[in-house]
C-alpha cells in the first residue's frame, strides 16, 4: 500500500482549527458556519500541489463533488426534507405525540417518553426535530410531578438518537448508505437488530429507576389519518421500494391528508415542499463541498496516508471494523456533527471495507452506529445543547442518565466481536 502524503491532510487540519477553535473561543461550537469552514478548507486544498495547474485541480474537485453517489445523496436529502416538512405542517408530529402519550400507562411515563421519542425520530428522521417536539412536553411533565428533569430529558434525547440512527429519511442514514454503496433496507435490518437490545435495556433501566412514581397527562386529541404517512413510509421502505419512490409517495400522502383536512391549500402545500427542500440546502452543499475537497486530498496522497495509518496495525476483518468505528468516532468528537463525521470518514471507511471484505451493509451500519453513539454523549453537540436549553439545565447533567447512546456503543462492539451479521450467501 502507498504511504501517501501527510501534508495533503492540511485542509482537514484547517477545518478542525476553524470549527473547534471558534467553538473553544466563543463557547459555541456552532458559531462558525460549518459550510464556510468547509469552503475555506476546500480553497486550501486547491491551493496545494503546485505541480498541477489550478484548472486541473478544479476539474478534480468538480469530479469528486459531482460523484454519482453524492448527487443521489443530495436528491434524497431534498426529498426527505420535503416529506418531513409537509408531514409536520399538516399535524403529523402533534398527532403522533398525542396518540403515544394517550396510550402510555401513567406509571411508565418516562419509559413511554423514550419509546415515543424512538418512534417519532424513526418517522421524522431527525433527532433535533424530535427533541424540539418532545422536550417542552417533558419539561411540563417534570414540573408537575416528582420526576427528575434530567432523567426525563435524557430519556427523550436517547430516544431521539434511535431514529437518527435508523430512519430511512435521516441524513446520517442516507449518508452512511450512499457512501458505502449499501441498500437502505439491508443497512436498516443490520442496525435494527444491533440497537434493539440497547433500546430494550434502556427501557428496563428507566422503568426500574422510576418504579412507583406516577404522573397525570390530560386527555390529548389526535388523528389516526395524520399518522398514516409516517407508517406507510416505514412499511414501503422495509418492503424494498426505491427510496425515491418512498419519499415521493410520502410527500403525496402527507400532502393529500393536509389538503383534505384543510391544513393546506394547494399553493400552501407547494410552499411547504419548498421550505422542506430549502431546509436541506446546507447539508446538501456540505456533501458536495466535502466530496470535492476529499477528492483533491485523495489526488494529493492524503487518503493513501490515512489508509496506511489506519490499517498498518490491522491484521483481520474485525480489526478493520474496529478501525472504521474508531475513525468515525474520532471524527464526530472533532466535528460534533454525526452527519459531517460520516461524510468525512465515509470514503476512507469504504476503502478499508473493500480491502478487508467488509460488506457495505456492515460498514454503513458501523459508521451510523458509532457516530450516533458518540453524538448522543457530546455535551457540546447540538442534541444535548438543544435539550438542555429547553429544560434550563446543563448539558453535562444529562450524561449520567444517557443510557441509550452508551448501550448502542456497547452493542456495536459486541456485534463486531461476534461477527454479526454473517456474510450473505452468494
Amino acid at each position: 500500500m502507498k504511504k501517501g502524503n501527510p501534508w495533503a491532510l492540511i485542509p482537514f487540519v484547517v477545518f478542525l482549527i476553524l470549527f473547534i477553535g471558534s467553538g473553544v473561543m466563543t463557547g459555541d461550537f456552532y458559531a462558525f458556519p460549518v459550510i464556510v469552514a468547509i469552503a475555506i478548507s476546500g480553497a486550501v486544498a486547491l491551493a496545494m500541489n503546485r505541480k498541477e495547474s489550478f484548472s486541473r485541480k478544479v476539474d478534480i474537485f468538480c469530479q469528486g463533488a459531482g460523484n454519482l453517489n453524492v448527487m443521489l445523496m443530495v436528491v434524497i436529502f431534498l426529498l426527505a426534507g420535503a416529506f418531513s416538512e409537509v408531514a409536520k405542517g399538516m399535524g403529523a408530529v402533534d398527532s403522533t405525540v398525542n396518540f403515544a402519550l394517550s396510550v402510555v400507562p401513567q406509571n411508565l411515563l418516562v419509559v413511554g417518553l423514550f419509546i415515543i421519542a424512538c418512534f417519532i425520530s424513526l418517522s421524522m428522521g431527525t433527532s433535533m426535530g424530535t427533541i424540539v417536539a418532545l422536550a417542552p412536553i417533558g419539561v411540563g411533565i417534570s414540573g408537575h410531578t416528582d420526576l427528575s428533569m434530567t432523567l426525563v430529558i435524557a430519556a427523550i434525547t436517547g430516544g431521539s438518537m434511535f431514529g437518527d440512527n435508523l430512519s430511512f429519511i435521516s441524513d446520517t442514514t442516507i449518508t452512511a448508505v450512499r457512501s458505502q454503496g449499501a441498500q437502505m433496507k439491508d443497512k436498516f435490518k443490520v442496525n435494527f437488530w444491533i440497537v434493539l437490545p440497547a433500546a430494550i435495556i434502556t427501557g428496563i433501566i428507566l422503568g426500574a429507576i422510576t418504579m412507583g412514581e406516577t404522573a397525570q397527562v390530560e386527555h390529548l386529541s389526535y388523528s389516526w389519518v395524520k399518522i398514516v404517512p409516517y407508517v406507510l413510509v416505514i412499511i414501503f421502505a422495509l418492503a424494498g421500494m426505491n427510496v425515491f419512490l418512498v419519499l415521493a409517495l410520502g410527500i403525496v400522502l402527507a400532502g393529500a391528508v393536509g389538503l383534505a383536512d384543510g391544513s393546506y391549500h394547494v399553493m400552501g402545500l407547494f410552499q411547504k415542499i419548498g421550505e422542506g427542500m430549502a431546509g436541506m440546502y446546507e447539508i446538501a452543499f456540505l456533501a458536495i463541498l466535502i466530496a470535492g475537497m476529499v477528492e483533491v486530498i485523495k489526488f494529493n496522497g492524503g487518503i493513501d496516508f490515512l489508509l496506511h495509518l489506519a490499517t498498518r496495525r490491522i491484521k483481520s476483518k474485525k480489526g478493520a471494523e474496529f478501525g472504521i468505528a474508531g475513525l468515525v468516532s474520532l471524527t464526530d468528537l472533532s466535528t460534533a456533527n454525526n452527519t459531517i463525521a460520516i461524510l468525512i470518514a465515509g470514503p476512507l471507511a469504504k476503502n478499508i471495507a473493500d480491502q478487508y471484505g467488509i460488506e457495505p451493509r456492515k460498514s454503513a451500519s458501523i459508521l451510523d452506529l458509532f457516530s450516533c453513539s458518540i453524538q448522543g454523549l457530546l455535551p457540546y453537540g447540538a442534541q444535548l445543547l438543544a435539550a438542555a436549553s429547553v429544560a434550563g439545565i446543563s448539558p453535562v447533567s444529562i450524561l449520567p442518565y444517557s443510557f441509550y447512546p452508551i448501550l448502542v456503543g456497547i452493542c456495536g462492539i459486541i456485534a463486531i466481536l461476534i461477527g454479526y451479521p454473517t456474510k450473505k450467501k452468494a
